[in-house]
């Protein structure tokens, strides 16, 4: 991938050239950078040090091979990541300089992406694009993308809960939360399957046994940033008996007794999940919502 490309900038007599080269030449602190500059003036800009790049490399299994940097005169105009795993990739992190913007390389990374996913042999590729993105939507729409669903990005202030039903809470080692993941029925998002929360080190969660009520459970990722920030990450609920919005409510309730300091950030919650109203009545307030697109192997579009 180390041609030159000759795309369009605003006429075919004035080519705009760049290169794409393999996201693993460059170093953490590089990718960084570059990611961290297209993102200045994004909807929801999401910053990151090198640090936090490479935790998410990591918990996704990006492959930086099949990832891509482009380039032009030493200067990195632009990146995307791609995750890979045995039933798909996942197309993360594209982004363009905003002064590079509409001269085709955002185009061109993506479809060097869906070139690697094709050649990996996946059957399809996914990604998430910013509710409103316009651009973007109408990018992935047009190289063959199709709208899955919508997913929703909650957080939650810290604070007491309501005083918790009466209940029986049974926390669990690790293997057992993975365990339970894993039985999960319904399709999860890259961020919040099984495989990604493998890599989670401080995850934990309990089983709640509610008289008369049902059962449920829950497993998050805990987190602490320095002495006193800690946080509760990627929020995993299920109502094994009983009503959802019952169980639910019981199994946060009983989590802030626990835990009445945690600032919770959780993310890519089905808009149709049968706890979302429970979460509401919990004080998790809705921060913007990514809409997930899914791409089939060989399907049409530029980029096939």
């Amino acid at each position: 991938m180390s041609a030159p490309l000759a795309l369009p900038e605003t006429s075919p007599e004035t080519p705009f050239l760049f290169r794409l080269e393999p996201a693993a030449q460059y170093s953490i602190e590089q990718l960084t950078a570059a990611y961290n500059q297209t993102r200045v003036d994004y909807l929801v800009p999401m910053p990151m040090n090198a640090a936090r790049l490479a935790e998410y490399v990591h918990h996704y299994d990006v492959d930086l091979a099949h990832s891509f940097v482009a380039e032009a005169d030493g200067q990195m105009l632009g990146l995307g990541m791609l995750g890979v795993r045995p039933r798909a990739t996942w197309v993360t992190r594209l982004g363009v300089l905003p002064v590079e913007r509409r001269n085709g390389v955002g185009r061109a990374i993506l479809q060097s992406l869906l070139d690697a996913s094709e050649q990996l042999g996946r059957p399809q590729t996914i990604l998430e694009v910013i509710q409103n993105n316009t651009p973007a939507h109408q990018l992935f729409l047009a190289n063959g993308f199709k709208e899955a669903r919508e997913l929703v990005v909650l957080r939650r202030p810290p604070g007491p809960p309501p005083f918790p039903p009466p209940g029986e809470a049974r926390w669990l080692e690790r293997a057992e939360a993975l365990a339970l993941l894993a039985q999960r029925l319904q399709p999860e998002s890259w961020i919040t399957d099984t495989p990604s929360l493998v890599h989670v080190d401080n995850l934990m969660g309990f089983v709640l046994t509610l008289p008369a009520v049902g059962r449920g459970w829950l497993i998050f990722e805990h987190q602490r940033h320095g002495k006193f920030i800690v946080v509760l990450a990627r929020l995993a609920l299920r109502t094994e008996a009983g009503d959802p919005v019952q169980v639910g409510q019981a199994l946060l309730a009983h989590l802030y007794r626990r835990f009445p300091d945690l600032d919770t950030h959780t993310e890519n919650i089905d808009a149709t999940n049968p706890h979302l109203p429970a979460l509401h009545a919990l004080g998790y307030v809705e921060s913007f919502r990514r809409i997930e697109m899914c791409r089939a192997r060989g399907a049409g579009g530029p980029a096939a």
